[in-house]
């Protein structure tokens, strides 16, 4: 009898060891966009942004202004890297004064987030010089605690 109650206890401290670990890996992280910018096909305005993965299977990116202005849902496809980031950032694909967001990675994962091109990123790409293409990565952070 103790010795089931010696594993159930055992069990229930792993139950809440892992739990622990899945809402520590869903947290939001948080970045300053200095620019306007499209995210599958939405234009969304400069500022404070929180970006999390969410969805049943991980494939959906919520990113959400923080003064509640705007936000977004976004259908992802999973990216690996060799080795794990050692920060979390977003990456924007730049065509001239444009910016669309193409990549998101989170620190200490492996695993990102891919964007798809859009139509609209694909038309401005073909109409872009070249001299005016490139990527601007932005580093993010977690949220500041708020209590």
């Amino acid at each position: 009898m103790r010795m089931r109650a010696l594993v159930m206890s055992g069990v229930m401290a792993l139950t809440a060891m892992a739990s622990t670990r899945i809402a520590q890996a869903q947290e939001p992280i948080v970045v300053s966009i200095p620019f306007d910018f499209v995210a599958s096909g939405k234009t969304l305005p400069a500022g404070e942004y929180a970006v999390k993965v969410s969805g049943p299977e991980r494939t959906l990116l919520l990113i959400d202004r923080k003064d509640a202005y705007a936000s977004v849902f976004i259908g992802t496809n999973p990216i690996i890297a060799s080795e794990p980031k050692s920060e979390s950032k977003l990456v924007f694909n730049r065509y001239g004064d444009r910016y669309f967001l193409s990549l998101v990675w989170t620190a200490g994962n492996s695993r990102g987030r891919l964007l798809m091109e859009s139509d609209r990123e694909k038309e401005v790409a073909q109409t872009a010089k070249f001299e005016t293409q490139g990527q601007v990565t932005l580093v993010a952070g977690l949220p500041r605690n708020t209590r």
